[in-house]
């Protein structure tokens, strides 16, 4: 796990989007940290949302972000089931469709990101998770 507390300051006390929201910032700067750009954050069509879309000589990577202030309920990347995987895959195709001049290898990623009260986020990508 890699600890990125001084990357981005998150509100303890206002509600689980600023929470997302700030996981999101954590992973899409822990993808530009490794040498990644960010294609697109938030894509959104009727079918649902991507987090990120990232690529690098390539490569894209689809990257579903899930943040939570502790492991009461599990580590987050356990919220990323099946069904979940299945949604993003299709997400993804359309979003490919959508975006003709991107090709390359496809990779799915988790990124999950933990930030317990009065403790630095900590952030574990785990790459090609599904």
């Amino acid at each position: 796990m890699t600890c990125l507390a001084s990357v981005v300051s998150i509100g303890m006390g206002n509600g689980r989007r600023q929470l997302g929201d700030a996981g999101e910032e954590l992973a899409a700067r822990w993808y530009a940290a490794s040498g990644f750009t960010v294609i697109d954050r938030n894509w959104r069509c009727r079918d649902g949302e991507l987090d990120l879309v990232v690529g690098r000589a390539g490569l894209v990577v689809f990257c579903e972000v899930k943040t939570r202030r502790g492991a009461r309920f599990g580590a987050p990347f356990e919220a990323v089931t099946a069904t979940k995987q299945r949604r993003i895959r299709g997400l993804a195709a359309r979003w490919l469709a959508e975006h003709d001049g991107v090709a390359g290898e496809v990779r799915f990623d988790v990124a999950s990101i933990t930030v317990p009260p009065g403790a630095p986020p900590t952030i574990e990508v785990i790459a090609g998770a599904f």
